[in-house]
């Protein structure tokens, strides 16, 4: 490992902008999407998105009437009666989120499937299997 020397103001833009946005006027909202992970190999494009303590009755995963993948999460905390005393303060009682993602040309849509497990919902989409005549060049003759 090799020692380097940090700049002391490299990250007065950073700074700036988060002292800028972090004030009594503005409202700061905790809106935050779920970390996506999109892989791709010779067969498939598999996409991974983090979900710890949803299940799969939490997500719809669908296509809309453009093609494209959209995926819905709704989560809504139950009240239980078996709880002792009350909240003071309470932030996750509730979460909404909608990815809406392109699907690229080779992507076989009839054949999507998704699961949750170990909380990830994991979206497999095979790609379009090609065929020995899509890698025939034809010459065209022009007349």
């Amino acid at each position: 490992m090799v020692p380097s020397r940090r700049l002391i103001n490299q990250n007065w833009l950073p700074t700036f902008f988060n002292d800028f946005f972090d004030n009594d006027w503005m409202e700061k909202t905790n809106a935050t999407a779920p970390a996506i992970n999109v892989m791709e190999d010779n067969e498939n494009y598999d996409l991974e998105l983090a979900a710890p303590g949803l299940t799969k009755d939490d997500f719809k995963v669908n296509l809309d009437d453009n093609g494209d993948l959209v995926i819905d999460m709704e989560k809504k905390e139950e009240e239980n009666e078996k709880k002792h005393g009350h909240y003071l303060r309470r932030e996750f009682a509730y979460s909404k989120f909608q990815q809406t993602m392109l699907l690229p040309d080779d992507a076989q849509k009839d054949k999507i499937n998704a699961r949750v497990e170990n909380g990830v919902l994991k979206v497999n989409i095979p790609k379009l299997q090609k065929t020995a005549n899509n890698d025939i060049k034809k010459v065209i003759e022009v007349k």
